[in-house]
């Protein structure tokens, strides 16, 4: 893609699953990719297989490293790093803590080191990796669930906010994933997400067809957007519905 040839292009959370495939394909079409990962190791095997620049740590203080990596511009920043987050309505102040700190909060962060350079260039482009999470719900997984509405609700605002300013901006909203994340959601994950879960490369697939439409919603499930209609135009029935899968699921559990 004409647009991605020589873009400066951070991927965080891309030593492993959906990141590691993003950066993959980014560098594939000639970007220039800076790959981030909490785990050093892991950040920089990916780093190295690809032809990129490795840049570890907590993705929300990465920026000014990352820039100076790509030589002074970020032009594409893919929000990718997240925490799975299972819990339910009892789970303690510190397991909502981390989700909000690094499903929406590393966002903002991000964003607040960006945006300037963004607005005084006229272009700029965010990749929220959100998940269905965010448009629907899941099972067993509220600071996830939660966390994921709000980073999709931040997402949704930069878009209205900015876009015609050259602010480019898209939510990754995929249902099961075969990644750890997956693997970590134990029995409702298994339940909700297995049969259908697809490999991180068609979720990049996904990505770059959104952005060659210039789409905001990224849905790699197609079928996510025939939920998320039925959730709008009938509350109360999506709601019972779901009720069901999770009396299946406590079932299951006992």
């Amino acid at each position: 893609m004409s647009t991605v040839r020589g873009a400066g292009v951070v991927v965080t959370g891309a030593g492993g699953g959906i990141g590691a495939a993003l950066a993959r394909r980014f560098a594939a079409e000639g970007a220039r990719v800076v790959v981030n990962d909490l785990n050093a190791e892991k950040a920089r095997t990916v780093a190295a297989e690809i032809g990129a620049r490795a840049v570890p740590g907590d993705a929300s203080l990465i920026v000014a490293e990352a820039r100076e990596a790509l030589g002074g511009t970020v032009d594409i920043y893919c929000a990718n790093a997240g925490v799975g987050a299972p819990g339910d309505a009892l789970s303690e102040d510190d397991v909502w803590s981390a989700a909000w700190d690094v499903n929406v909060m590393a966002h903002v962060r991000a964003v607040r080191a960006l945006l300037p350079d963004w607005l005084e260039r006229g272009s700029g482009r965010f990749v929220s990796t959100v998940s269905a999470a965010g448009l629907l719900t899941m099972i067993g997984a509220a600071p996830y669930s939660v966390t994921k509405h709000g980073a999709l609700a931040y997402a949704e605002w930069l878009s209205l906010t900015y876009r015609h300013r050259g602010l480019a901006v898209h939510a990754i909203c995929p249902q099961g994933v075969r990644t750890d994340m997956l693997t970590a959601s134990g029995s409702a994950g298994d339940l909700v997400l297995a049969a259908t879960a697809i490999e991180p490369e068609a979720v990049a697939d996904a990505l770059f067809a959104a952005m060659a439409e210039d789409r905001f919603l990224v849905l790699p499930h197609p079928e996510v957007a025939g939920y998320h209609q039925a959730r709008a135009a009938d509350p109360d029935r999506w709601l019972a519905t779901m009720n069901r899968v999770q009396q299946t699921w406590e079932g299951a559990t006992r």
